[in-house]
């Protein structure tokens, strides 16, 4: 079978999915027998089986494409054709589409088995599993786009699911306000990808990746012969510009410092939603959109440098909010922040091969992880917080097994995934030999040892110890069902084997090809380092749990007096920055200012009142008027009428005489 049939049947199968569950949302009654729910099984069965196929599709084009080391290759099919534009739909299969291809289904497949039984007692469970294989189609047409048009397709439809997951459960005022909230603020940032692909088609008159980057393969980093935007006067780079457009896309998407809100208040939605976003697929989309463009941004020195910043400040933050939060869900979520500033950074070294590596592993045990810390909210009866549970490790030992694996992982274990992938950031930002290298590898050094901290905090603090929740949800403490176990199987195998497996492949030049820059991809040397630089990771994750298990398994008083002595620090952590309350102030407030004044004085006293309100006074005065001509009597009848055939009469001798 041809290669793009199989990637057809890829993308196309999560969007018959959706199609065939949505039409089952509408009138789920039609598919019940006897009051059982033959219906919701149906669709969830449906939806898994084509989520099946288009993960053994994946399979087949990575392990032709990577693996095999075929071509890079592009399907096109007419989509927009005018005089001055014409653009394709199609489908791109070099070794970075055909990997993301195989981690996007691969986790979403595992997370539809896994709704099965963690969503089994909810309504409208059709249009749960429509919305879920609705979100993969967009992620693939994203992936395998091979314009920046189809891309942005993609992309937009990526952020209309996520807020019709997030906000699903919508009888809950603060799901519907996380929904908005994640919907609004990658709008922002889709404003700045929406404008550098504008840009893009204004210098080089196309979307197409392929004639872009021949196009960009002929300037240089110097300035000579590049070109120039004229912005009121003022000479601008349109290299640099392009790329600071597109990173505050990517910024949005992958939550960011500055524009990270809407990540942790998306964990009001259900957790299956939790390990879909923030595992492998949307969050993602920002780092796979800087490595797609890394021809560009080999071009713009000072854009990848503040990508390294921002990507390091992004890890260094969120890491340092997440050792306070007591929302389970959260503290992954933050963590999930976390990881992407890692990746982010990367890309800032050129080091995108190590960017995707640890994409790849982090997709496994960040899916892991969230999808642990959902059967540990079900076993503790919809708890969340970490304050209320412990002692629950001998209930559940295989959820405490799996979290265990998880947080080996996170923490940069040897042997574990994330070991390899994160020692190969740091050890990309250290042989970057910069000053901007140099700042990134200290901060990833802190953040090893938060989050190493962190994982361990929720570990001990949700398993281990005494119980602190009631005797009722203790009574009722049990494990998952067997659909929620099979994907904690297969994402602990992957957490504990992709790092090594991995490592010789994602860091290989000839593994990616021509779909990321070969010079980008040489952060070798690593025998050089010496052994102090190459273990102070494992030495900063050592240090993180040592502390962890200090504070919250021998000494449980010591947080509490930190907590005491530095009360604005852990406030500031605890409260997350306060970014929220800063943004509500500075904009949420002065926006709701501005539309009461709109509201209260444009609408209701302009508008209203000349518009509607007014034609219906003036349309009641003149029925009044009229009313009162209508008396009931007989003579007045007549006496108008007589009025009317005299006026009706001068009438027509005036116009006789006048020849009107």
């Amino acid at each position: 079978m041809n290669l793009f049939h199989i990637a057809e049947m890829a993308l196309i199968s999560p969007l018959v999915g959706f199609v065939i569950a949505g039409l089952g949302s509408l009138n789920p009654q039609s598919f019940t027998e006897e009051g059982l729910d033959f219906g919701d099984r149906l669709f969830q069965v449906v939806t898994c089986t084509l989520m099946g196929i288009c993960v053994l599709a994946s399979l087949i084009l990575f392990q032709q494409v990577g693996l095999g080391h075929l071509e890079a290759s592009t399907l096109t099919l007419p989509w927009i054709h005018t005089d001055q534009f014409t653009v394709s739909w199609g489908i791109k299969l070099d070794a970075l589409s055909v990997t993301m291809m195989l981690i996007v289904s691969l986790v979403s497949f595992l997370v539809h088995i896994y709704s099965i039984g963690y969503m089994k007692n909810d309504n409208c469970i059709p249009r749960f599993m429509a919305y879920l294989s609705f979100f993969t189609f967009a992620m693939l047409a994203l992936v395998t786009a091979p314009n920046l048009l189809q891309l942005f397709f993609g992309w937009e439809g990526v952020g209309l699911a996520s807020y019709l997951l997030i906000g699903f459960w919508y009888e809950k005022p603060s799901a519907g306000a996380a929904a908005i909230k994640a919907f609004v603020m990658n709008r922002i940032g889709d404003v700045g990808l929406a404008l550098g692909i504008c840009a893009i088609f204004t210098i080089f008159q196309t979307m197409d990746f392929e004639i872009l980057f021949k196009e960009l393969a002929t300037y240089s980093t110097g300035s000579a012969g590049r070109p120039i935007f004229n912005y009121l006067g003022f000479p601008v780079d349109a290299l640099n510009l392009i790329g600071a457009l597109l990173l505050i896309g990517a910024m949005g998407k992958s939550a960011q410092l500055g524009l990270h809100t809407w990540l942790p208040d998306a964990m009001e939605g259900p957790t299956p939603v939790s390990a879909l976003i923030h595992a492998a697929t949307m969050v993602t989309a920002g780092v796979f959109l800087l490595v797609r463009m890394s021809p560009l941004y080999e071009l713009t020195p000072l854009i990848r440098d503040f990508i390294c910043i921002i990507g390091a400040l992004t890890a260094f933050f969120a890491a340092a909010i997440a050792v306070t939060q007591n929302d389970i869900k959260r503290i992954i979520a933050y963590s999930t922040c976390s990881q992407l500033g890692y990746m982010f950074f990367a890309v800032g070294v050129s080091a995108y091969g190590a960017a995707m590596f640890h994409l790849v592993t982090h997709a496994f045990f960040k899916a892991l992880l969230f999808l642990g810390s959902g059967a540990v909210i079900h076993a503790m009866s919809d708890e969340q917080d970490i304050r209320r549970m412990g002692g629950i490790r001998a209930m559940v030992p295989i959820t405490y097994t799996m979290m265990w694996v998880g947080n080996l992982s996170l923490a940069g274990i040897p042997f574990f995934a994330g070991y390899y992938s994160k020692d190969a950031i740091l050890e990309a930002a250290y042989l970057k030999g910069t000053v901007v290298g140099e700042i990134a590898f200290v901060l990833g050094l802190f953040v090893a040892i938060m989050t190493a901290f962190y994982s361990w905090r929720l570990l001990l603090l949700t398993f281990h110890g005494t119980p602190r929740a009631d005797d009722r949800v203790m009574a009722h403490v049990h494990e998952v069902s067997q659909s929620m176990k099979i994907p904690l199987y297969i994402l602990a195998l992957g957490a504990m084997v992709s790092g090594y497996l991995g490592q010789d492949l994602f860091l290989n030049t000839g593994f990616w090809g021509h779909a990321i820059p070969s010079a980008s991809l040489h952060h070798g040397g690593a025998n050089l380092l010496s052994y102090v630089v190459r273990f102070l990771p494992l030495v900063c994750a050592i240090m993180g749990i040592s502390i962890a298990y200090l504070f919250y398994y021998q000494n449980q008083i010591i947080p509490d007096r930190l907590a005491l002595k530095w009360p604005r620090l852990y406030s500031f952590s605890l409260n997350k920055g306060f970014v929220d309350e800063v943004y509500n102030r500075l904009f949420v407030a002065r926006a709701l200012a501005l539309g009461w004044v709109f509201w209260k004085k444009g609408d209701e006293k302009i508008i209203d009142r000349y518009g509607p309100d007014g034609f219906t006074t003036v349309s009641m005065f003149i029925a009044h008027l009229a009313a009162r001509l209508q008396t009931g009597y007989v003579t007045h009848y007549a006496f108008a009428m007589l009025l009317g055939i005299v006026a009706l009469t001068t009438w027509l001798l005036i116009s006789k005489v006048y020849n009107l």
